[in-house]
């Protein structure tokens, strides 16, 4: 089997440290390891490095070859210019049925993510290639065991388990739900059918590439023209020409919503998924309890609870009296101090930046 990791997006959630020219899935955010090679780590030993593809912007070239020296340079998937989710993984799959078998499965993962529970990570993808190896035209999503009433997730709608791999069922897909109303997320967070939806999926490129054939003609068009140059002298002029003109769309927009409920199956388990795109969402994936306090850096606190407070300087000293719910994140040249309710109102505060003084901060 195949990875395919994403690693292209901004992330301005987590500002000042992420950031348009050192964006998250680069960054020491866990340890010594940024989230991109901690993605890698728990593919491995079993997937080689020939087997893993990353996908991200032609601006982050030298950065994913610099932290994965072991992934070929063939197999780092360059993005001619930004666009939305949608053709970035219609991209990446067409590109990997030309490297490798368009009927061998794969698996598409994104580099922001932790994950704990990686015994119970592997079992399922182990479980899910065999899934996909007797039947290819389907797709097996991975949802994970809510933890809360989440209306900042998507959510997977799951009926009965229909079969069994490797010790993992798999359910019968009902549908989608991206960030249901806090009333909504409550019902589905109680209902024992409903699942976080992780991005992660598995199926092979000749079946995802039909899928945008029957449900985006547009993107699938372009990508036959673009793949009729595969490896030919004029290969970059015409996927820069191609790519350009693909229309911004989501991935859940271009084919996950179109789905009926005989395109895929689900498996749902508890693999201790974080997104820690977000500073909150990060404290939740690291904290042992609610009221702990997530430090890394120089730091020194005093009576207080629920806050998180990352320093990245050295020489300097971070010290916190009587914090309570607050994000505390020290960097060279920025410091941002915010209640956690309010970390949604960094994105727009950061965007408003562009055409400012502050611009060379985004």
């Amino acid at each position: 089997m195949k990875a395919i990791i994403f690693a292209g997006g901004v992330g301005t959630r987590l500002w000042p440290l992420s950031r348009k020219k050192s964006p998250k899935q680069f960054e020491k955010i866990i340890g010594d390891r940024s989230t991109l090679q901690l993605t890698v780590d728990r593919l491995t030993p079993e997937f080689k490095p020939s087997d893993i593809f990353i996908s991200t912007g032609t601006a982050y070239k030298e950065v994913v070859h610099l932290q994965l020296p072991d992934v070929p340079t063939e197999n780092i998937i360059l993005e001619p210019c930004k666009k939305d989710v949608g053709p970035a993984v219609a991209y990446a799959v067409a590109y990997v049925s030309k490297m490798a078998d368009e009927n061998e499965p794969i698996v598409i993962l994104w580099s922001d993510h932790i994950v704990k529970h990686q015994v119970k990570f592997k079992q399922i993808l182990v479980a899910a290639e065999q899934f996909i190896a007797e039947s290819p035209n389907k797709i097996v999503f991975i949802g994970q065991k809510p933890r809360f009433a989440s209306e900042n997730l998507g959510w997977i709608q799951y009926g009965d388990a229909s079969h069994t791999k490797n010790d993992i069922e798999f359910h019968s897909f009902t549908g989608f739900k991206y960030r249901p109303k806090p009333e909504l997320a409550q019902e589905y967070f109680t209902s024992g059918r409903h699942c976080w939806n992780l991005g992660y999926f598995v199926t092979t490129p000749a079946n995802l590439m039909q899928k945008f054939a029957t449900f985006t003609p547009e993107i699938s068009t372009r990508l036959s023209t673009i793949l009729s140059h595969f490896q030919m002298d004029d290969y970059d002029s015409v996927l820069n020409t191609e790519y350009s003109q693909f229309p911004e769309v989501n991935f859940d927009n271009a084919v996950l919503e179109k789905l009926s409920a005989e395109d895929a199956v689900v498996a749902v388990e508890d693999i201790g998924w974080s997104d820690v795109g977000a500073w909150e969402a990060l404290k939740e994936a690291l904290e042992k309890d609610r009221q702990d306090t997530v430090t890394l850096g120089n730091v020194l606190l005093q009576d207080s609870n629920d806050s998180l407070v990352y320093n990245y300087e050295d020489q300097k000293l971070v010290v916190g009296i009587d914090l309570d719910e607050l994000l505390v994140i020290n960097t060279k040249d920025a410091l941002l101090v915010t209640k956690k309710t309010s970390v949604a109102k960094v994105k727009s505060l950061v965007e408003s930046f562009k055409g400012t003084e502050h611009e060379d901060l985004t």
